[in-house]
């Protein structure tokens, strides 16, 4: 009887483990303070953010066509002449001043500003979806950590209370009421369970590990209380709707249209004439034998017409155009690819929801047929092998519940991604936000200098 009791409570005391590690709220580093830590330390998040800052020198490159170009040349050389068998000979130096002003192009400066930032745009989208998913890895590496700490402490207590059975058979087989089949089948399955431990524990290492790669740091008396399930849409009409908005993936596509459309524009300025002032300004040392120093000046208009190149402006303009229409059928799988992916992940958080429901019923259930078991082996009704059989069915029962509680967390939140709400504002995270804008805003007006914004 006293044994009996004692694996009784062993099996409570499961259930209350399970819910005190992995989904009551504690004294702990909450899953908010993990994404933002993610959010500001991610190495791949702050790859793509330094990328953006490389596409945002597009817009100052395109804008110099706006702007004059200044060269100096200077040149130094020695002359021999020869006249009715008389030599000479003169040092030569010259140094030039030459600025050269656009003045029409063929809209193409225009065109090309605004395709490239139309491109910067689109990168700044992409950037958005990199920490929709930098966000969703951690949420997901988080829970993972939990799960698996709740799923070694399962099997932790599982492999105590197996111990105690095989104590319990050999007992019995030693005052003649058991046999050693008894011990054996509880031996083997002890056994079993201290293989399944190991493997948890070593499932527990890989989640610590990947935490530690998104996250940054190592994973610390985590606790799973998160307000996801408040944020995601109410309804499936709702979700799509909010995704043709806000996921930045669509959006990244638009902008690409658009610069597409701008590129198609500037190839097509090449077909048109070109205006500019050039002036120079020349100083020359003995440029001649009867003169030693000279000084000019010239200023003067010119126009290029193109007339015929080859053809290869021509076959540019056709390629772009080809690059346009690919560029407005990718917009249109990329709307079918997030619809599908929306469709999914709303279908995945209904079936987590519905699953832990079922869950915690087959634990309640299994737990009352164990006690049932451990009943009727106390009064010769039910063998051991009968007992090793119900617990394993209670342990299996109780790693589908908190699968089934780690899925919900995290299809709650690859829903939040999938409709383009997994971000900063909609989290509420008490982080600095990137602004992605600043470092556009100190270069696109730069006419020189070598250092970036941050001082590299």
């Amino acid at each position: 009887m006293r044994k009996r009791m004692k694996s009784k409570a062993f099996s409570f005391g499961i259930a209350a483990l399970l819910t005190t590690v992995a989904f009551s709220p504690v004294q702990a580093e909450s899953i908010q303070e993990a994404l933002g830590l993610a959010y500001s330390n991610n190495p791949s998040l702050n790859a793509a953010r330094a990328q953006l800052r490389g596409v945002d020198e597009n817009v100052p490159q395109a804008l110099s066509g706006w702007r004059p170009t200044v060269s100096a040349t200077a040149s130094i050389g020695s002359v021999r002449s020869r006249t009715d068998n008389f030599d000479s000979y003169r040092n030569n130096s010259s140094l030039s001043l030459t600025l050269t002003q656009a003045l029409f192009r063929g809209f193409r400066t225009v065109n090309s500003t605004k395709q490239a930032e139309a491109v910067v745009l689109a990168q700044r989208e992409s950037l958005s979806a990199t920490e929709q998913d930098v966000l969703l890895a951690a949420a997901q590496a988080y829970v993972d950590v939990i799960r698996d700490t709740a799923l070694v402490s399962l099997s932790r207590s599982d492999t105590n209370f197996l111990v105690e059975q095989v104590r319990a058979a050999r007992d019995r087989f030693d005052v003649g009421e058991g046999t050693r089949t008894d011990v054996s089948q509880a031996d083997a399955r002890r056994s079993e369970a201290q293989a399944s431990l190991n493997a948890s524990l070593a499932n527990l290492n890989a989640s610590r590990a990947i935490y530690r790669q998104i996250v940054g740091i190592e994973a610390n008396n985590l606790t799973a209380s998160t307000s996801v399930g408040i944020l995601v849409p109410e309804t499936l009409d709702a979700a799509i709707a909010a995704s043709d908005k806000l996921q930045p993936l669509i959006r990244q596509a638009q902008h690409m249209v658009d610069a597409g459309i701008y590129a198609v524009k500037t190839a097509e300025g090449a077909l048109l004439p070109t205006v500019s002032v050039e002036g120079s300004l020349t100083q020359n040392w003995q440029p001649s034998a009867n003169v030693d120093r000279s000084t000019s000046a010239a200023i003067y208009g010119r126009v290029s017409i193109p007339i015929y190149q080859g053809g290869a402006e021509y076959s540019a303009v056709r390629q772009v155009k080809q690059e346009l229409g690919q560029t407005r059928l990718q917009l249109d799988v990329t709307r079918d690819r997030v619809r599908a992916n929306v469709i999914s992940a709303w279908g995945n958080y209904q079936a987590a929801e519905a699953s832990i429901s079922a869950a915690q019923a087959a634990v309640e259930a299994q737990q009352l047929a164990l006690d049932g078991v451990l009943e009727e082996q106390r009064v010769g009704q039910r063998t051991t092998l009968d007992v090793l059989d119900a617990q394993r069915e209670l342990v299996n029962q109780r790693v589908n519940l908190v699968t089934a509680q780690r899925n919900r967390i995290v299809s709650g939140y690859q829903l939040l991604a999938a409709v383009g709400k997994l971000d900063v504002d909609n989290l509420n995270l008490n982080v600095r936000r990137y602004d992605p804008k600043a470092n556009y805003a100190k270069v696109r007006d730069k006419w020189f200098g070598l250092r970036t914004p941050d001082g590299r």
